[in-house]
Order: structure tokens, then C-alpha cells, then sequence
């Protein structure tokens, strides 16, 4: 007996919103790049439609921005908006160490283990999508739909900074080793040394740039 299984193929779209989100989070795109639809249509080769829509995509997703009367562009996040960043950021991510003290998260851990895979020549935008897919997993763990909400809306920000980090992470394992100490510091308690790990992971990691 023969299964047949639908298959949905990658749209153009699809396509070409991963193309670009790889390019900005890994660095390539710098900030302040406009992104005119005509010149990628050309270099893609899509019609300028499919262009619109992606960079819709890249707009909502918060990795580009676009005002009126000018193309998309990537945003900068100056060491000014990281410092704000993290005085929001740090007190949720405490909080959420502090909620999972004794446990250890299945999908935080899977998504460690898929960046310490990650070959040497790996983009850059491949860390980045482990590292926060490590972060959500865990905020997700905690079961606070307000946390997840909140955490969210620090998401494209978050991403965009840790772009910042890849002259820092020159060597992968450092980012994975940082982030096994923390998740066995989570795990292994107590509440006061969870939360200090967390606030020494973050305070390392973004101080470091």
C-alpha cells in the first residue's frame, strides 16, 4: 500500500524572507542598509511583488523597518538601546530562572544541542536562531502567557543585538559552553545561585560587546 504525503513546497516568499533573514542576523546586511525593492528583485531574481511581500514579513518580524517615502533598511541598535535592553530584559530572564530552579527543559536543551552541532563555517544567523530558540524555550517552560508576551516584544531587538556578538563568539564553543553552565545552574539551584548564573550569563554576553 502506497502513503502519499502532500508535501508543501517553499513559496518564493518563504524563500526569500530566510535568504534575507540570514544575511541581516548573520551580519552581512549591515545596519542602516536600505533594502530598495528593485535592486532585490534583480539580484533574486522575483518580481518586485514577491519583494513587497518579504519585506513585510522582515518589517513585522521587527528585523527591518520601514518609514514612509523610504525603502526598508535594517535598524541600528546603538550600545545605548542594548543597555536599555538589558535593564528590561535581565529582570525577566532572573525571574524566569528563578521559576525553573530544579528542572531541566527538554527543548533548551535540544536547542543547545543543535548549536554545538552547528559546523565551525556555520553563519553566524544560525547561532543566533539556537541561542533564542535556547531563551524561549525556557521563558515558554515557565507557563506565564504574560512572560511569553512580554519576552516577545524584546524578541526582534534581541536578535538584531546579538548580531553585535559574532566578532565576541569567534569560537562557537564558548556560546555553547556558557549556555550548558547556565542551564546546570538552573537545574542544580539554588533559587539565589540561579538567578546570580542568569544575571552573570547576560551581564558577560551583552558587556562583553
Amino acid at each position: 500500500m502506497v502513503v502519499r504525503v502532500r508535501i508543501n513546497p517553499v513559496s518564493a516568499v518563504e524563500a526569500l524572507v530566510g535568504a534575507l533573514r540570514r544575511r541581516v542576523l548573520s551580519g552581512e546586511i549591515q545596519p542602516g542598509t536600505s533594502l530598495p525593492e528593485q535592486e532585490i528583485a534583480a539580484s533574486y531574481g522575483v518580481a518586485r511583488p514577491t519583494v513587497r511581500e518579504a519585506l513585510a514579513v522582515l518589517v513585522h518580524e521587527g528585523l527591518l523597518r520601514r518609514e514612509r517615502n523610504r525603502s526598508a533598511y535594517v535598524p541600528l541598535v546603538s550600545l545605548e538601546d542594548l543597555d536599555d535592553l538589558m535593564y528590561v530584559r535581565r529582570p525577566l530572564e532572573e525571574l524566569m530562572a528563578s521559576a525553573l530552579v530544579g528542572r531541566r527543559v527538554e527543548a533548551a536543551d535540544a536547542a543547545l544541542a543543535r548549536m554545538a552541532a552547528l559546523p565551525a563555517d556555520a553563519p553566524w544567523a544560525e547561532s543566533v536562531a539556537a541561542h533564542m530558540a535556547l531563551h524561549q524555550a525556557l521563558v515558554e517552560a515557565v507557563g506565564s502567557p504574560r512572560l511569553e508576551r512580554l519576552y516577545a516584544a524584546l524578541a526582534a531587538e534581541m536578535r538584531l543585538g546579538l548580531v553585535r556578538l559574532r566578532d565576541v563568539y569567534t569560537d562557537r564553543e564558548l556560546l555553547v559552553r556558557e549556555h550548558r553552565e547556565l542551564l546546570d545552574a538552573i537545574e542544580r539551584g539554588p533559587e539565589e545561585s540561579a538567578r546570580a548564573a542568569m544575571a552573570a550569563h547576560l551581564s558577560h554576553s551583552w558587556g562583553a560587546d
